[in-house]
């Protein structure tokens, strides 16, 4: 038997039945408007348990769903032996998936704890509990050693009230135990994509461990340098305020360089692909950051290590990269070239668009491979005039030539996270909520386009308008980076179409909510909506690095497979070890 079956869900369970016009809500992230791509805490619980003689088991159903229409989710279900099930509901657009997926579980096996965990989970941990399917919420940003726990008195029967950090039921009702397992490392726990690998070899299923659709190909791989924030983003569900009420984190907490480089050694030894640090390493501190570098100077990883900035650099920690890492990129997310917009949305910035346009310009005069400029519609103080000039200013940043340099414009979307500012707060920031609780949430996921799936509107900017607006700025965007060689005039038609496609279907499907037959409409153009659902504002290949022909290191793979072979015939008793 297994003793932890994760499951992954689609953010709508029946998305291939439901006709829903997602919109471009995800075309900023690599997967799908599925959202099929599972958290990175299911790599370090299914490391955190295995190093302590537990086996995991990690399932994919969002990608399996996407992958063939026949993959039937119960009957897969059913031939699996688990002793406990765990569902994540991190974004809060898994709201639906998660809990039918939930359901599912319990009526195939009604005795088999079904425990929920992820930010959204821990949100909502009150409302959620009080669902039939849902046994047990592991709350917080760190779990792996209350579910060792849970997992243990579980199997043991023993005692549950001193689990920290779990919300479960008896026939005595609903209890909440203290959140108190916040920890001030992040080195008790490391991802291990060895196991991956093993978990392969243990169950013949590559499929269900893939990250997201596409990542075969496409093999990015991402490190957490930091749980928590120090910065105040109004609609950041991992903001410092959100931070505080959800997960009682009073500061972040960071991983150690010797473990972050450790890890991303780890990931080399398979991989060819990019490997991502989320978090920006100067949080820290200088001296943390400095640290970090001289290890990755020392490891010379031929990975393209990328680096993500939440402030403004000193154009010397570029140079201190360039002198450090043999490949790297960068990502920054202003959100808006409008200073006043920018100030609104992350409090006093503390740079200027021309200081950041000086940086740019410094990183491209290095050896930096790429940097992705990421602007957002659906801020506060934000109008369709001011979205229109951060279209102009990316054709700006265009015309200093370098085709290093990308720009990227999306709507947040499809939700403001519960717990930010602009939750919590929403007239103070000129928000309107359309959604408070989970339940509410999991109903509007469901609506048929996605203008009426999005929680929020803006003092600014009616649902409606945040739509035009988006679909207008892809269109001059697309425009833009084929007249500066960005995009080439044919994938650049092929994005037009795309755009103009989902116009005409929003205008339809609009036209069958003002008759009272949505769900009639939506029917008749499913074809159509699923193929105008994805890539709407940019070809999400501009996502991803130039693909090699093999990503994977051949000799790491036959090392691990080796190794789990050997452990199994030392396990059956069938191989000896020699003297």
């Amino acid at each position: 038997m297994t003793d932890l079956l994760l499951l992954h869900a689609p953010s709508v369970y029946d998305f291939r039945e439901h006709a829903i016009l997602y919109g471009p809500v995800s075309d900023m992230v690599p997967s799908s408007t599925v959202f099929e791509m599972y958290p990175l805490g299911f790599l370090t619980i299914a490391s955190y348990l295995h190093d302590r003689g537990m086996t995991v088991r990690i399932v994919n159903l969002a990608l399996r769903m996407i992958n063939s229409r026949r993959f039937n989710v119960p009957r897969f279900l059913a031939r699996t032996k688990p002793r406990a099930v765990g569902i994540d509901l991190h974004w809060l657009p898994h709201a639906h998936g998660a809990l039918e997926v939930a359901r599912i579980v319990k009526e195939i096996f009604p005795d088999v704890p079904v425990i929920f965990g992820g930010l959204s989970s821990s949100y909502f941990h009150s409302e959620l509990i009080t669902y039939p399917q849902v046994d047990f919420v592991l709350r917080g940003d760190s779990t792996e050693p209350p579910l060792h726990q849970l997992l243990l008195a579980l199997r043991q029967g023993a005692p549950l009230d001193t689990i920290p950090n779990l919300s479960w039921k008896d026939q005595r009702g609903v209890h909440v135990n203290p959140l108190t397992f916040i920890p001030m490392s992040l080195d008790y726990v490391d991802l291990r994509p060895d196991l991956i690998v093993e978990m392969v070899m243990r169950y013949g299923d590559l499929e269900s461990t893939l990250p997201f659709n596409g990542w075969w190909n496409n093999p990015i791989t991402t490190v957490f340098t930091v749980k928590g924030c120090a910065f105040e983003c109004v609609t950041c569900g991992s903001s410092q305020t959100a931070c505080t009420k959800v997960t009682r984190r009073q500061k972040p907490v960071y991983r150690s360089p010797a473990s972050l480089v450790a890890n991303m050694q780890a990931i080399a030894r398979l991989s060819h692909g990019p490997i991502i640090l989320v978090g920006d390493v100067l949080m820290a501190g200088p001296e943390h950051a400095a640290q970090v570098l001289e290890l990755l100077r020392q490891a010379d990883l031929p990975n393209t290590i990328v680096f993500e900035f939440f402030a403004l650099p000193q154009a010397s920690f570029l140079h201190d990269i360039d002198r450090c890492v043999r490949n790297w990129s960068m990502e920054f997310s202003p959100e808006s070239h409008e200073q006043a917009v920018r100030d609104a949305q992350e409090g006093e910035s503390g740079y200027t668009t021309e200081d950041m346009e000086a940086l740019f310009k410094e990183a491209l005069r290095l050896r930096c491979i790429r940097i992705d400029v990421f602007f957002m519609i659906g801020l506060p103080a934000q109008t369709t005039a001011s979205v229109r000039a951060t279209v102009e200013y990316c054709g700006h940043l265009f015309s200093l030539g370098d085709k290093r340099l990308s720009c990227f414009i999306s709507p947040m979307g499809p939700f403001i996270d519960p717990g930010s500012r602009g939750f919590e707060e929403p007239e103070r920031f000129g928000y309107r909520l359309f959604a408070r609780t989970l339940e509410e949430h999991r109903q509007l996921l469901v609506k048929p386009t996605w203008e009426h799936i999005l929680n929020y509107e803006t003092r600014w900017m009616t649902r409606r308008e945040l739509v035009d607006a988006t679909y207008d700025a892809a269109e001059h965007l697309n425009e833009l980076k084929v007249q500066h060689g960005r995009l080439s005039p044919r994938r650049g038609r092929r994005v037009a179409r795309g755009i103009a496609a989902a116009r005409a279907l929003r205008s339809r499907l609009d036209e069958g909510i003002a008759r009272g037959d949505a769900g009639r409409t939506a029917a008749a153009l499913k074809g159509e909506i699923s193929r105008f659902s994805a890539s709407t504002v940019c070809d999400k290949r501009e996502l991803f690095w130039p693909r090699r022909l093999f990503n994977f290191r051949i000799s790491e793979i036959r090392r691990i497979v080796l190794r789990y072979v050997g452990e199994r015939w030392r396990r059956s008793g069938q191989y000896a070890q020699p003297r």
